[in-house]
């Protein structure tokens, strides 16, 4: 049975922040997705019950849940020549709030590295959403050029990942 005021806090919290959407999955198989837009403020899709993907416990244990706040990294680059390559680079985003992991486990190897040529589909990273951990597909071929999280670091819905160039 779902509680309607922890819904209705749900959507509250949702419309007083810079999300823009949030899914929830139970154990039980129930799911509840909300999200904003200018059109739709405030909708709430109930979903029938559906199979919720394993966790892997490996990747949860030992992890440390990072503090908030922590600083974005950007490295530094010339306004010129960040223009001209970032226009020609596709965006892999995050479509999901979470928190992001470069490997499957700590102190595993990385899934990718800046330079590797990634294929359609190959897994990019991890994201840890309510304690499940959601493989990131890349959408694109090409050659890896940024990383533009750090691991562990938390991310938003929309919020770019990796850029890849699909000449490279």
């Amino acid at each position: 049975m779902i509680d309607l005021r922890y819904v209705k806090k749900l959507i509250e919290m949702i419309d007083e922040s810079t999300v823009d959407s949030i899914e929830i999955s139970s154990d039980k198989g129930m799911k509840i997705r909300i999200s904003k837009s200018p059109q739709q403020r405030g909708t709430v899709q109930v979903a029938a019950p559906l199979p919720v993907p394993a966790m892997l416990p490996s990747a949860v244990a030992g992890r440390a849940t990072p503090g908030e706040g922590l600083p974005a990294v950007t490295e530094p680059e010339t306004p010129g020549r960040a223009e001209a390559s970032k226009t020609q680079l596709l965006e892999v985003k995050s479509p999901m709030v979470g928190t992001f992991y470069q490997s499957p486990e700590p102190g595993a190897k990385h899934y990718v590295a800046v330079g590797d040529r990634v294929s359609k589909g190959q897994i990019l990273c991890i994201i840890e959403a309510m304690k499940i951990m959601n493989e990131i597909e890349s959408e694109y071929a090409g050659v890896l050029r940024e990383i533009a999280v750090q691991d562990a670091q938390p991310v938003e819905y929309g919020q770019v990942l990796f850029r890849i160039d699909p000449n490279g």
